[in-house]
């Protein structure tokens, strides 16, 4: 027996003075009112509703229980209320900056879906850089530039000829100033003849990104950020480079849930490939031209919008 839902109809019935208002009031058929009753009497041992008169009214034992039956029904209540207002509280996640805002309001909507109310900022979990063989979502790193993308780092080899401060050079954003991925880009740069100045730490994805804007430069980045600034993306050949992310901190269904349900949304704001990517076409080529004649593993860069592509074709472009 529902001794709630018992005691919510005999309440109601006690109030009203009436099984139909009651149930009614209630909205529930006026038999489920009289079977609810019936059942919390027996369960009780004793008559607690007088119904011999043309006006239901309380027994003296349905009188001398009444107000316990209401600080039940209130409890019972409060206890619903406090219970959604806990699923409605605020689960804090604090992500990379590199997450853009229209992937993370995806994330949010969809987190709402699984019950959980998210709100990106503030203290509480993290999406934390870690290595890429034990993160939960994995983001390949190529190189970006707004010339024909570089997929060897020998090909930006100086020639003795050339001029110190005329290489090419390799801009590495703040995201990637780890050990896992700035340090075995040093050493294989080294290996492959760049000069120490060739690769440099940016302050900031913005100087960065301007860097490989303004000129012959190459940015370091995931194949999505190449798409969003316009640029041609590749692959490293030789070096296979990719940031690591993991939820840390928390309560551990909601960890649960980011990693499972939330995956692929979660996975959007970093740039991560889709589950089941692997090995399949590079993520700029969604938003990139692919071009048979590239290597694989490249995309063209982006035309400026207005620009006039092969044959006069003018191509828009979205950042």
């Amino acid at each position: 027996m529902d001794i709630v839902a018992a005691g919510r109809a005999f309440v109601a019935v006690a109030r009203h003075g009436s099984f139909t208002i009651g149930a009614a009031a209630l909205r529930i058929p006026q038999s489920v009112a009289s079977r609810r009753v019936s059942a919390l009497e027996a369960h009780l041992g004793g008559t607690l509703l007088d119904r011999s008169a043309r006006a239901v009214v309380p027994t003296p034992f349905g009188a001398a229980l009444l107000p316990a039956a209401q600080r039940l029904i209130r409890l019972a209540d409060a206890l619903e209320h406090d219970a959604e207002r806990a699923r409605r509280q605020p689960f804090r996640l604090s992500v990379p900056a590199i997450c853009p805002a229209p992937a993370l309001a995806r994330l949010v909507a969809a987190a709402r879906a699984h019950d959980l109310h998210l709100e990106v900022g503030g203290d509480g979990a993290a999406l934390a850089a870690v290595p890429p063989d034990v993160g939960a979502w994995v983001v390949p790193l190529g190189l970006a530039c707004v010339t024909d993308p570089v997929s060897h780092l020998d090909n930006l080899r100086p020639s003795k000829s050339d001029a110190a401060g005329t290489a090419r050079r390799i801009w590495i954003q703040p995201e990637d100033d780890v050990p896992h991925v700035r340090d075995r880009l040093t050493r294989h740069g080294a290996a492959a003849g760049l000069r120490p100045a060739q690769i440099v730490i940016a302050g900031s994805l913005v100087e960065a990104a301007a860097e490989a804007l303004s000129g012959r430069d190459l940015l370091l980045c995931s194949s999505a950020q190449a798409v969003s600034l316009g640029l041609g993306w590749s692959r490293i050949g030789e070096l296979e480079l990719s940031r690591g992310y993991d939820v840390v901190a928390g309560p551990r269904a909601a960890l649960d849930r980011l990693r499972t349900l939330l995956h692929d949304a979660v996975g959007a704001c970093l740039g991560a490939e889709p589950a089941g990517a692997g090995g399949g076409a590079e993520p700029g080529l969604a938003a990139g031209r692919a071009d048979p004649a590239r290597p694989a593993g490249t995309t063209e860069p982006a035309r400026p919008a207005g620009s006039a592509g092969p044959g006069g074709v003018v191509r828009e472009v979205t950042a």
